[in-house]
């Protein structure tokens, strides 16, 4: 019987336990599987829980019988360091930790290398769907080209709410927060910093050298008005925040978070609610679209659990198929001459526009005002010409 413990009793974490206790995946693991320590710093009520709960953690780690730990308290610290010595020590750690993963990966994925262990974080993308497996399995036979996708439920929401309903940001928001979709700090989400981590671990996979969030540029949806939407809808596109990254001829990756006009013709327009949606294009294969619930108490455990099956699975040989390099070589493109389509809101005439924007299309809804769209221009060329026009009011770039 395999023994596991699982850090942080909260709503993943509880939801683990659950998948755990029903038992019914023993014939895929191999063996049976047994939660044997719970670690939350809190007190609780329920009796059923009592026997395995415990405020200290140096029980698990002096504990030979461990074997796989879900690591789901969330942060950096304790997470990291707890993380750390389970490596060290050989125990396999699955975790839905993406800031964990995002900051310390490379490190933790070579201790787990080291000391004949597994570190692995199918939930920390997309909760319940399934993309880091498939990247790292399915899609061998490909060079990835591309990645696009909805990576943040929160946003997706609220952006939905505010294109189908007519709410504005702060009722949206509101109405998230409500439904408990968004925190009441609901800051990572809503500026981006949420889709921004998971974009730099899928990044990271994808390409296999080690992507710094920090070096992403990241814009949220806080400045999103009912106004952009009446645009958008004119041209037949909704709102998304998207996390895009690509690579260029040379290897070198461009990554970004914003929002962006997204046409109503791709199937990621679609997508509503909370759900998340991730398109990751190979030279062989094409599109592949990984759609699904990306938060969630079940579907974000069950990609914990599947991960704690796996490293059960191979509790005798394990597979080390993902590597991340990291190189002091600058990894990253240009961004000031990345070429994207914009779209522009201002308060201008079309005769000025014409001068500094030669391509320029434009889109009228109400009266001293005018959106228009520049195609493929470098953000360089595009900021430089900008300056040039007078009163503008918002920039997209367009999927």
């Amino acid at each position: 019987m395999a023994k596991v413990a699982v850090l942080g009793f909260g709503t993943v974490g509880s939801g683990v336990y659950e998948i755990i206790r029903d038992k019914s995946f023993i014939k895929t693991a191999g063996e049976e599987i047994d939660v044997k320590y719970l670690l939350d710093i809190r007190d609780f009520d329920n009796d059923e829980i009592k026997p395995y709960l415990t405020k200290d953690f140096n029980d698990i780690i002096n504990d030979d019988e461990i074997t796989v730990v879900a690591e789901v308290m969330g942060g950096l610290h304790p997470a990291y360091e707890f993380t750390k010595q389970l490596l060290q020590k050989g125990v396999s750690v699955v975790t839905s930790n993406k800031e964990l993963v995002a900051t310390y990966g490379p490190e933790l994925l070579e201790l787990a290398k080291e000391n004949n262990a597994l570190y692995m974080f199918e939930a920390s993308v997309g909760g319940g769907i399934p993309v880091i497996r498939p990247m790292t399995i399915c899609t061998k036979a490909n060079d990835i080209k591309k990645i696009a996708g909805i990576l943040n439920g929160t946003t997706n929401y609220i952006l939905n709410e505010m294109f189908a309903k007519g709410k504005d940001f702060e009722s949206a928001l509101s109405d998230a927060q409500a439904k408990g979709y968004a925190e009441k700090n609901p800051a990572a989400d809503v500026e981006g910093h949420d889709a921004c981590r998971k974009l730099a671990i899928l990044s990271s996979m994808a390409w296999g050298r080690f992507v710094d969030y920090n070096k992403i540029p990241t814009e949220g949806i806080c400045n999103i008005t009912l106004e952009d939407v009446k645009y958008a809808e004119a041209q037949n596109c909704v709102i998304k925040l998207i996390g895009y990254a690509d690579v260029d001829a040379e290897g070198k990756i461009y990554a970004s978070v914003s929002p962006m006009l997204v046409s109503k013709d791709m199937i990621i327009s679609s997508v509503c609610d909370v759900f998340n949606a991730v398109s990751v294009t190979g030279d062989s294969l094409g599109e592949a679209m990984f759609y699904g619930r990306g938060a969630g108490k079940l579907p974000t455990a069950s990609a914990v659990v599947a991960d704690i099956i796996d490293c059960v699975r191979h509790s005798d040989s394990k597979p080390h198929n993902i590597e991340w390099e990291v190189t002091d070589e600058d990894i990253m493109q240009n961004y000031e001459c990345k070429k994207h389509t914009y779209f522009v809101r201002c308060a201008d005439t079309k005769e000025n526009i014409k001068k500094y924007f030669d391509n320029a299309e434009f889109v009228e809804i109400k009266d001293n005002e005018l959106g228009f769209t520049a195609a493929d221009i470098a953000e360089n060329e595009f900021r430089a010409a900008l300056e040039n026009v007078n009163s503008p009011i918002a920039v997209f770039k367009r999927l």
